[in-house]
């Protein structure tokens, strides 16, 4: 399988013209999760990945960002943005949290141009990248995935079936030596990057792989 070298990524398109506005309300001073995905379809994990991040890391907001097309995965494969956004809204409890559809807003398609972008519109809100282990075990075969952990905190939120493999990925070796322990978790927003936390919490089975499974399973 193809994936991206380590080095830097190559500074991307960037937002289309004319996409100032992201909707986002947010102000200097706010410490902000990013939580990037499909949500085909969101389900109960994804709520425990943003709880367990809001009120470990001591965020202000989560923002789920609703991906316009995973580059990973086949088109195929995904709903239509309209009902993945909804889907995501049905799940993201409470005025802490924030469903997006900023990259479609932007015409941005790689996650790090996406944080870039946000970066540079929000100066003075410290963001971190939120994630799933699951995630964290092919973390490498983003475009930028170095520059990600370089560019803003990251958090790796346990998810069963990857806590093994998700401890040995390349990224949890390469950045090994800036891995903050876990009771520490609520500084991770405050410190320069690089900085990542790995939090265990009880576990959530859910899986939209499992759900669309379901959904596609002949009745009878």
């Amino acid at each position: 399988m193809s994936f991206f070298l380590a080095g830097p990524a190559p500074q991307g398109s960037g937002p289309r013209r004319g996409a100032l506005r992201d909707g986002l309300d947010l102000t200097p001073g706010m410490t902000v999760g990013l939580f990037g995905g499909s949500f085909n379809p969101a389900h109960d994990g994804h709520l425990h990945v943003a709880e367990t991040a809001l009120n470990r890391l001591h965020l202000d907001r989560v923002v789920w960002l609703v991906s316009p097309q995973n580059p990973l995965k086949g088109s195929h494969e995904t709903a239509p943005l309209a009902e993945r956004m909804a889907s995501a809204r049905s799940w993201a409890r409470g005025p802490s949290m924030i469903v997006s559809d900023v990259e479609t807003r932007m015409g941005t398609r790689w996650t790090v141009d996406t944080l870039r972008a946000l970066k540079a519109r929000h100066p003075g809100v410290r963001f971190v990248w939120l994630m799933g282990s699951d995630n964290l075990a092919g973390f490498h075969r983003w475009r930028g995935w170095t520059d990600i952990m370089r560019m803003m905190p990251v958090a790796v939120i346990a998810r069963p079936g990857s806590m093994l493999e998700s401890r040995s990925a390349p990224a949890a070796r390469r950045f090994a030596a800036w891995r903050v322990p876990q009771d520490q978790a609520r500084l991770l927003a405050h410190l320069e990057a690089p900085a990542w936390t790995y939090l265990t919490a009880p576990l959530n089975r859910s899986s939209s792989t499992a759900l669309r499974a379901t959904t596609r399973r002949p009745k009878g």
